[in-house]
């Protein structure tokens, strides 16, 4: 799946979101724009590293702006065994936000 944003959608997700004007700019040419990151790694002399991080920071806002009512997002560091559940709970709940649509 190609991540893309409509120009109000990247309006939201920046909205308090504290990045660079390089980063805004790069963002919004992958998501809004279509263009490749590696035109902006080559462009701006930056890694293609440092470009995907700069998208997936926008992503990640805009995600974080637009979960279903009732769910959060959280980030933690687990023992393996309890990570691999909390994996298939992802999975489980993203099916059931699949058949809700």
């Amino acid at each position: 799946m190609k991540k893309r944003l409509t120009e109000s959608q990247f309006q939201e997700a920046i909205q308090g979101l504290e990045v660079g004007q390089q980063t805004i700019e790069i963002a919004r040419g992958v998501l809004v724009d279509g263009k490749p990151q590696a035109t902006f790694a080559t462009s701006l002399g930056l890694t293609r590293g440092a470009v995907s991080q700069a998208v997936h920071r926008v992503w990640t806002a805009f995600e974080d702006k637009n979960l279903p009512e009732g769910y959060a997002r959280v980030t933690a560091v687990l023992p393996e065994h309890q990570a691999y559940i909390v994996r298939k709970w992802e999975a489980d709940a993203k099916k059931k936000q699949d058949t809700k649509r």
